[in-house]
């Protein structure tokens, strides 16, 4: 298994529609999340590379569907967040628009992470998104962020909380992963589960 800071991974292009994403149909895993929760440290822990994936301090800068080529074999894609966001409804609409496009008609989309912040309770907006994808058939995992951020207890009681928000409405649940980008710990085994994925691809 590669570790994560072994990995090749290098800036392709910044697209506006899905139309104008990358070609050549390599598999494709899309990182998303509400804006803050801690998308673009992940990005760049995975990638071992800390100015990869552009870290702010304001919510919702990422506004383009961004692909980094990993290993020369399969694209990382960083998708704009969805929620709150210092923008007008109207561009919030936009993204929003690029999102669903990208999820719905990328023939390449592997699988969508789904980041969720651990210390917070369920919130209504991560568990409207996760029930489109599944009215859309999107294959998905979750990946809670900021294990740093509580204690150990804390953290498995809002996973398990999460969890049984889920098979209210799931038969099964998705993967799930636990996630620090402070202690650069969860990476192993997000980049584990992907290459088992890339190995079963015809």
């Amino acid at each position: 298994m590669n570790h994560p800071n072994t990995l090749s991974v290098s800036y392709v292009k910044s697209s506006e529609l899905p139309s104008q994403c990358p070609g050549g149909g390599l598999p494709e895993y899309a990182f998303i999340g509400r804006s803050n929760v801690g998308k673009s440290s992940l990005i760049n822990m995975l990638a071992g590379n800390g100015k990869l994936s552009k870290v702010s301090s304001t919510p919702g800068k990422t506004k383009l569907i961004n692909h980094f080529l990993v290993n020369n074999s399969w694209y990382m894609v960083d998708l704009p967040g969805y929620g709150f966001s210092r923008t007008s409804k109207s561009t919030r609409r936009q993204f929003s628009s690029i999102i669903t496009r990208y999820i719905v008609e990328r023939d390449s989309l592997t699988l969508l992470f789904v980041l969720i912040d651990v210390r917070h309770e369920p919130q209504s907006i991560d568990l409207a998104f996760i029930r489109q994808l599944g009215e859309h058939g999107v294959p998905f995992a979750l990946v809670f962020t900021k294990a740093d951020k509580v204690s150990r207890t804390e953290q498995h009681a809002n996973v398990e909380r999460f969890r049984r928000t889920l098979l209210d409405t799931w038969e099964e649940l998705p993967p799930i992963f636990i996630t620090s980008s402070e202690k650069k710990t969860g990476g192993e085994e997000i980049i584990a589960y992907i290459e088992g994925i890339n190995k079963s691809l015809p």
